[in-house]
């Protein structure tokens, strides 16, 4: 039988997180006259209302106004007694209807989220009907005109492995390489309905995902040719990718990273490296 923690002692946990983005302008806690109401800092102040301590607490990766999220991760340090289950319930019952915290478990105490992810998984839905879904409302990014999803399926090749993205960078964005790796892009549906892109990699340049769908709705409208994605790359210029699609149709899937079984199990990347989101937003 284990013996109950200690009440004074300090702990960290990763927390598995789930949010509907549309009323958070972003994950990270904003300095500014006006308050922002963001992940982190709802999270934080339900952490200090439950713990009555104060906390630390880290994201895997920093999402966009707007974005969404069904694996975000995260790591907490506080003073707390409270077994994982006590805290998963409190914290569940403090949270708004929009924020639930889906698993949490006690890691050593030097674990932090952003330095010990490996890779992410963001996926960008599409509705592509000739009439608007009230249900898909806020999570799809409705398009009516009929995309062809063969060409965009084909043109997304360019993107896989490693890459200076720099073509796909939102502004705002101070980093030390525009290089990222993408192991996977998987694009499935049809025109006039759902379409979806997957896209997993080791990390993300601010607005690269958006800007790599909003690329490649371009060319499934056929106003763009399939090689123009090797062109875009090849120029490291902002200018000449597509527009930036949406944030409510991106969704964080999950983060892969040394502690979750899918990382041990099903690995995106064998490397072991910090990651590459450790100064940027990504998503």
């Amino acid at each position: 039988m284990s013996a109950d923690p200690d009440p004074l002692a300090c702990r960290t946990f990763r927390l598995v997180l789930e949010y509907d983005g549309r009323d958070f302008e972003g994950w990270q806690i904003q300095a500014g006259e006006r308050p922002a109401r963001t992940v982190q800092g709802v999270l934080s102040e339900a952490l200090e209302s439950v713990t009555r301590n104060p906390v630390r607490v880290r994201g895997a990766g920093r999402t966009d106004a707007g974005v969404h999220a069904m694996g975000q991760v995260a790591s907490v340090r506080v003073v707390t007694a409270l077994s994982v289950e006590a805290l998963t319930r409190s914290l569940n019952g403090w949270f708004p209807r929009d924020l639930a915290v889906s698993a949490i478990a006690e890691v050593p105490l030097g674990w932090d989220a952003l330095r010990e992810a490996r890779a992410k998984h963001y996926r960008y839905q599409i509705w592509n009907g000739a009439q608007r879904s009230p249900l898909r409302a806020g999570r799809f990014h409705w398009l009516r005109e009929p995309l062809a999803v063969d060409r965009m399926r084909e043109a997304s090749r360019a993107f896989i492995g490693s890459h200076d993205f720099a073509a796909f960078q939102g502004a705002g964005s101070s980093v030390k390489t525009t290089v990222r790796t993408i192991q996977a892009l998987r694009i499935e549906g049809d025109a006039g309905a759902e379409i979806i892109f997957d896209v997993e990699g080791e990390g993300f340049l601010r607005h690269m995902v958006r800007n790599l769908v909003g690329t490649l709705i371009e060319i499934g409208r056929g106003r763009w040719g399939i090689g123009r994605t090797a062109e875009i790359l090849a120029s490291l210029d902002r200018q000449t990718a597509g527009p930036t699609a949406p944030a409510l149709g991106l969704v964080l899937v999950c983060v892969r990273d040394s502690w979750s079984e899918a990382d041990r199990e099903v690995a995106i990347s064998g490397s072991r490296g910090a990651s590459v989101d450790e100064s940027s937003p990504v998503g």
